[in-house]
């Protein structure tokens, strides 16, 4: 299916200000839980005014925010259909994917039974406690019904059960409306018992009320912090694009599940976003916040400054683009620095983190295989997509949350050393004003020709393209977090290493679970996941801290021999120590900043409260 965005926009706008077109031109659907202790639902589905002799059904087989295929269908059972006089029609199968009905009268009613038992932005998940539902995991759609009308009809299992969704409200509170099917798969909803806390922002002189709903085990202070911070965090990210979006129907909801029975996750959408952790708000000591920070930075970057690749998304295949590093990426750069803004964080956490992005930039190999783009083009295999068969992954793949982060860092700092008074924020407010306020996708080369045009500097934007995002080359952080009076030191300076491994202790067997780091000298030595070490110079190795007691023997540069046993034979060979390469970022001491470096930290990172 393919959706444009701009006719999503006019009939968002439409449909918000005048009432629905005759009942027969309007998809309705309607869900019940009776059997919710069981995670079924039982939906069905209207569609009125069929132009074609067979009615085309199906389930999306991807997401919206999502890239690798999930194949939703897998769920949905006992399936029927009738025409517009309740008589019963014949549901074929073609394909996985799809249903069809031939022989209706203009109308056919659909019915199915869809499981759902994973709580988190992707899937869908029923119980006594809730029922949290994405909507593409949900319901079926009709092809050529794509750009009708929506209604929506809840029945909840519990009467205390309320509904969250960007979905537009009617006179009933369980009903609700979409403009098109577009809009309504990108709407996640959650009906439970949930707690709701709001607060107006006004923005280009129209209020704006941001609902904050959570469903969790905890009591009310919890989720009074927890906005209160979630407040602190939306203002900071406002003032580096100057404005909020113009949230259809007045409103930003964030969609939030703090329970044990749920899977943690994050995904943004138009105009809310779903957050889910095992953890309650008190247990995870507000780390939530993070996530909350993510999402809501999506609000403007991925929801409107939007990869013309990704528009207009397709529900029915994988959709790839070159552009997460930048679209995910600089969102993970963001979502921390706007809590250390907020001043929710101390500038030592922050430094921890930014010590994080150091430490991959420099030493995940991923980085000689793909370039930004290139592990942007992998999302539609790593982006929660499953497969059985083992993969290279951990040493070819540098997540593209992860690359463009380090891009994000390195391009602040470099814009903020290189030309005064300017910085990345103002990159993305450029992107906001030029494309995203005005919904235009931008392409691959747009990043770079903004970029130079906000600097008014070619060279600049060329040659940080050409590196860092075209190219492989990595970032030489040392000069740039020196102007912010930062250093990166060793943390485990002359400590010997072999390179990280995991263990997985089978009585006394040490059995590697996980796979080696390409250039480690546990790697140059031949060992690989599935191998047995034995010994490691004089020790056996049998526990964990038997393999750290051998390693502590020894110095970087030193050689030793190693046993081990790979699929079934006995090898041995000499692997040679290096110096543990963990990095951290800390502050210079005081008295050797200069005025500029406590000026550029300042605009960038801000100071701890008082």
């Amino acid at each position: 299916m393919r959706i444009a965005l701009t006719v999503l926009l006019a009939l968002t706008v439409a449909c918000s200000s005048h009432s629905l077109p005759v009942k027969d031109n309007i998809t309705r659907y309607k869900a019940t839980f009776d059997n919710a202790v069981h995670h079924e639902a039982r939906i069905n589905a209207t569609f009125t005014q069929i132009e074609t002799a067979v009615l085309e059904v199906q389930m999306s087989r991807t997401s919206p925010g999502r890239y690798a295929l999930h194949e939703f269908a897998k769920n949905v059972y006992q399936v029927s259909a009738v025409n517009s006089k309740g008589e019963s029609l014949t549901v074929t199968r073609p394909n996985p994917y799809q249903w069809h009905i031939a022989n209706h009268d203009g109308e056919v009613t659909l019915s199915y039974t869809l499981f759902g038992d994973r709580a988190d932005g992707t899937y869908s998940q029923i119980d006594r406690s809730h029922a949290h539902l994405n909507i593409p995991a949900t319901f079926m759609w009709a092809t050529n019904h794509e750009i009708r009308p929506i209604q929506v009809e809840f029945v909840p299992f519990d009467k205390n059960w309320k509904v969250a969704t960007q979905l537009k409200k009617t006179s009933d509170k369980y009903t609700f409306t979409a403009p098109n099917l577009a809009y309504f798969m990108d709407s996640p909803t959650e009906l439970s018992d949930h707690q709701v806390k709001s607060w107006t922002v006004r923005s280009n002189g129209q209020d704006y009320k941001i609902n904050l709903a959570v469903h969790h085990n905890g009591i009310d202070e919890d989720l009074v912090e927890f906005a209160r911070q979630a407040k602190a965090v939306v203002a900071q990210q406002i003032k580096v694009y100057g404005e909020l979006p113009a949230f259809d129907y007045g409103e930003y909801t964030f969609i939030a599940c703090y329970l044990p029975h749920v899977n943690g996750d994050g995904m943004e959408h138009r105009n809310s976003t779903i957050l889910t952790n095992t953890k309650s708000l008190d247990e995870g000591d507000f780390s939530q916040i993070g996530t909350l920070s993510h999402e809501f930075f999506h609000a403007w970057n991925v929801e409107r400054i939007r990869p013309k690749a990704l528009e207009p998304f397709n529900f029915s295949a994988a959709n790839m683009t070159t552009n997460l590093w930048f679209a995910e990426g600089f969102t993970s750069y963001y979502d921390k620095l706007m809590i250390r803004r907020a001043q929710e964080s101390t500038i030592d956490e922050y430094l921890k983190v930014v010590s994080s992005i150091v430490n991959q930039a420099e030493q995940v190999p991923g980085g000689q295989f793909f370039t930004p783009e290139g592990a942007s083009m992998l999302a539609t295999f790593t982006d929660a997509g499953t497969s059985i068969d083992k993969t290279n992954f951990s040493n070819i793949f540098y997540s593209y949350y992860s690359y463009g982060k380090a891009m994000a860092l390195a391009l602040d700092l470099s814009i903020r050393q290189e030309f005064p008074h300017k910085s990345l924020d103002d990159f993305m407010k450029k992107m906001w004003t030029d494309f995203g306020k005005a919904e235009i996708p931008y392409t691959r080369d747009d990043l770079r020709i903004t970029l130079a045009s906000l600097l008014d500097n070619e060279a600049f934007a060329k040659k940080f393209f050409d590196q860092h995002i075209y190219g492989k080359i990595k970032p030489n952080y040392t000069p740039l977090l020196k102007s912010a009076g930062l250093e990166i030191v060793k943390t485990n300076e002359d400590e010997a290493f072999l390179g990280a491994v995991t263990f997985n202790f089978n009585g006394a067997a040490a059995i590697i679970s996980k796979p080696i780091k390409v250039g480690s000298p546990l790697y140059k030595a031949g060992i690989e996941r599935g191998d047995q070490i034995i010994k490691l110079g004089r020790r056996i190795i049998g526990s964990k801290s038997k393999w750290t007691s051998a390693l502590e023997q020894f110095k970087p540069g030193e050689n030793t021999g190693i046993e081990y046993i790979q699929r079934g034979k006995k090898l041995s060979a000499t692997v040679t120590f290096i110096e543990n390469p963990k990095l951290k970022v800390k502050q210079i001491a005081g008295e050797d900043l200069s005025e500029s470096q406590k000026a550029f930290s300042l605009a960038w990172i801000g100071t701890d409260k008082e």
